[in-house]
C-alpha cells in the first residue's frame, strides 16, 4: 500500500490527466493518445464554447483544434462514435470489446414487426449512393422502434422510419457514423471504412465479468485515482452493482494490475492503475515539471466523472446547471470549472459570438481564498486567450468591457 498527502494525490490525479505541469499531450497524435489513455471521453452536442469533447482535448492537448478530432473520426478513422460512458468517442482498436452491445441491438430489433425489411432497404441504399441523414434516406412512413443505442434509458414508440433503419443499423454495428454536419448525423456501412479484422475479431471478454473487470479497469485509469464506491464513474457498465464491483476490485488487485493507495485524511481506500506507479513516484519525488497552468475543463470531463471524489480531493463542487430551471440556477447554463496549478480556482462562463468574431467571458467566479495575484492574473488572460483562439474568435470580451 501507498500513503500519498492530500496533495500528492491531486498532483498525481491532474499529471495522469495531462492537466499539471509540461503538456503531456500534444497536437493530433497527442489527441489520440489522450483518448486511448481515457478509454473513451463523452460526447454531448450543446456547442456554447465547443463541444464537451472539443472541451476536454484542448485543456490537455497543445495545441489542439477542433478539425484534429474531427480527422480523427472521419478521415483517420482512429476514434469512432458509439455508447460507453453515454454518447462518447473511442480508439476504433476497441471495436471487438463491445461485441455484446452490438449482439443485444441485433437480438432486440427482431421484436419490431417490418424493421428488418427497413434494414435491407436502408443497407442496400447505402451500398448504392454512400452517407445518408435520416433526412435523405429515401425511405418514408413511420414504424414502432425501441432504442437500444443508450443502454439505460431506452426509448420507444413511434418513430420516422428512416431515422429508425439508421439509428439500428448503427447500433447493431453494420453502420457507423460517416461524418457530422453540426447537430446532424451521416451514416454509411461499417465495413466500408473499419477493417476486416476488426469487424470479424472475436470478443477478447466472452463472459460478463471478465468484460466489467476490463470496463472497471479502463474508468479507473480513465479518472487517475478512483475508489470501490457507486459513482457515475461505472455508468453504462450493465450488470455492475455494489457485489460485481467489488468482486472486479479483488481480482484486479489480485492480478496486480490495481495498487492500493492511501491518502491521509480520506477514510475510503483509493486505486490507480499499477501502470501508473512511475508517474506517481515522478509525484512523489517532487519532481513535476514545468509551471502553473491555468485551464477550463468541459462539463463532463473524465476528471469529474466521480464528483464526490473530486470534492473530496479538491475540496471543489461543481454542478452542471444546463438541465436546472433557470431560478434555480447557482451561476449559469454552460458554466467551466478553471483549474490553476493542482487545485481549481473557480468556473468561467464564456460564449463564442457570432460568427467567431469575439469569444464572450460573461462572468468568472472565484473560489473563496483564491488571491488576485499577477501571476494568477496573467495565467488566467492566457488561458482564456488560448481559448479563444480554440473557438475560432479574434478577440476577447471581458466581463468589465
Amino acid at each position: 500500500m501507498i500513503t500519498l498527502t492530500n496533495r500528492q494525490a491531486r498532483q498525481f490525479t491532474l499529471r495522469k490527466q495531462g492537466l499539471l505541469g509540461t503538456y503531456r499531450f500534444e497536437g493530433k497524435q497527442g489527441a489520440l493518445e489522450y483518448v486511448r489513455q481515457a478509454g473513451c471521453i463523452q460526447f454531448d452536442p450543446v456547442d456554447v464554447c465547443g463541444r464537451n469533447s472539443e472541451l476536454v482535448l484542448q485543456s490537455r492537448v497543445k495545441g489542439f483544434t477542433k478539425g484534429m478530432l474531427y480527422a480523427l473520426l472521419y478521415e483517420d478513422r482512429c476514434l469512432v462514435d458509439y455508447p460507453d460512458k453515454n454518447l462518447s468517442i473511442w480508439p476504433v482498436e476497441d471495436w471487438p470489446c463491445f461485441a455484446r452491445y452490438r449482439r443485444a441491438a441485433r437480438e432486440g430489433g427482431r421484436r419490431f414487426e417490418g424493421l428488418d425489411a427497413l434494414e435491407e432497404q436502408a443497407v442496400s441504399w447505402l451500398r448504392e449512393h454512400g452517407p445518408a441523414s435520416s433526412d435523405s434516406l429515401p425511405i418514408e412512413g413511420e414504424v414502432y422502434w425501441h432504442s437500444h443505442i443508450h443502454w439505460s434509458g431506452n426509448w420507444g414508440g413511434k418513430s420516422n422510419a428512416a431515422r429508425a433503419a439508421l439509428e439500428q443499423l448503427y447500433s447493431t454495428g453494420e453502420l457507423i457514423i460517416h461524418h457530422k454536419k453540426g447537430a446532424r448525423k451521416f451514416y454509411d456501412l461499417a465495413e466500408k471504412y473499419l477493417p476486416r479484422t476488426l469487424l470479424e475479431a472475436p470478443d477478447p471478454f466472452p463472459d460478463d465479468a471478465a468484460h466489467q473487470r476490463w470496463r472497471v479497469l479502463r474508468r479507473i485509469g480513465a479518472v487517475g485515482l478512483m475508489w470501490n464506491r457507486p459513482s457515475d464513474a461505472w455508468l453504462n457498465i450493465p450488470g455492475l452493482k455494489a457485489e460485481q464491483r467489488k468482486d472486479a476490485f479483488a481480482h484486479l488487485l489480485e492480478e496486480e494490475k490495481l495498487s492500493e493507495i492511501r491518502v491521509e485524511g480520506m477514510r475510503d481506500m483509493l486505486y490507480c492503475l499499477t501502470a501508473d506507479l512511475p508517474l506517481l513516484e515522478e509525484v512523489r519525488s517532487g519532481q513535476v515539471p514545468g509551471g502553473k497552468r491555468c485551464e477550463l475543463l468541459a462539463p463532463l470531463d473524465c476528471l469529474l466523472w466521480d464528483r464526490r471524489l473530486i470534492r473530496e480531493l479538491f475540496g471543489f463542487e461543481y454542478t452542471w446547471e444546463i438541465y436546472t430551471p433557470q431560478p434555480k440556477r447557482k451561476y449559469g447554463f454552460y458554466v467551466l470549472p478553471l483549474l490553476y496549478g493542482d487545485s481549481f480556482a473557480g468556473r468561467v462562463e464564456a460564449v463564442a459570438g457570432e460568427g467567431g468574431r469575439y469569444l464572450l467571458v460573461k462572468h468568472i467566479w472565484l473560489e473563496e481564498g483564491v488571491r488576485r495575484t499577477k501571476a494568477f492574473d496573467a495565467a488566467l488572460e492566457r488561458c482564456l486567450r488560448r481559448f479563444a483562439a480554440f473557438n475560432g474568435c479574434s478577440r476577447t470580451v471581458w466581463p468589465q468591457e
